[in-house]
């Protein structure tokens, strides 16, 4: 399944991979600086928040272009794709 995504959503999806990116740095830095455990998992859950929404921005994607039956032209079926889909959702769980 190729990532076909519109300009504003793909730049929804950069923007909080991008801050993820930072809040990732960031817990890095606090763990170097031997800050507060506390801190440092609160900034840790928050990156892995942004990375799930971004997973989940493109996994809707993804459905939004297979109801289209883009993806049922390779010859898939649609349990088929539905299992690929499925198995998407699971990865991010």
């Amino acid at each position: 399944m190729e990532l076909q995504m519109a300009a504003d959503e793909l730049k929804t999806v950069i923007n909080r991979l991008r801050r993820a990116e930072g809040q990732i740095a960031g817990v890095i830095r606090m763990i170097e600086e031997g800050r507060d455990c506390e801190d440092v998992v609160t900034q840790l859950s928050a990156a892995s928040r942004a990375l799930d929404r971004a997973g989940f921005a493109i996994i809707a994607t993804g459905l939004q272009h297979c109801l289209t039956d883009g993806d049922l032209s390779s010859g898939e079926d649609r349990e088929q794709l539905r299992a690929r889909l499925e198995k998407l959702f699971l990865s991010l769980a």
